[in-house]
């Protein structure tokens, strides 16, 4: 399994339609090749921070079938508008426990 970690910042003005789009959103991320499931968490610190943490078969399956498909348009069509700047995403592999 392979954990994708994105940081996302908000733009300020966009703050109060976010969540319920990311929402919408999420019924595209679901259905891609090897997904396992994700959550997306908002930093205490500064509002209009968050982390999207999605689980993955393979790394891959994000890279590759994701990122190639049409769902990949689909949900970037709805929450890529929020962000500035773009996501900084980074992929993990469990090393404890195994």
């Amino acid at each position: 399994m392979i954990l994708e970690v994105a940081t996302l910042y908000v733009k300020p003005e966009l703050m109060p339609t976010f969540e319920a789009d990311f929402v919408k959103a999420s019924q595209f991320i679901a259905q891609a090749k090897g997904y396992i499931t994700h959550e997306l968490q908002k930093c205490l610190e500064q509002e209009n921070k968050f982390i999207l943490m999605v689980q993955w078969e393979t790394l891959e399956n994000h890279t590759v079938d994701f990122r190639t498909a049409d769902l990949f348009e689909q949900w970037r069509t709805i929450i890529h508008p929020y962000f500035e700047p773009k996501p900084n995403v980074e992929h993990f592999v469990c090393v404890y426990p195994k």
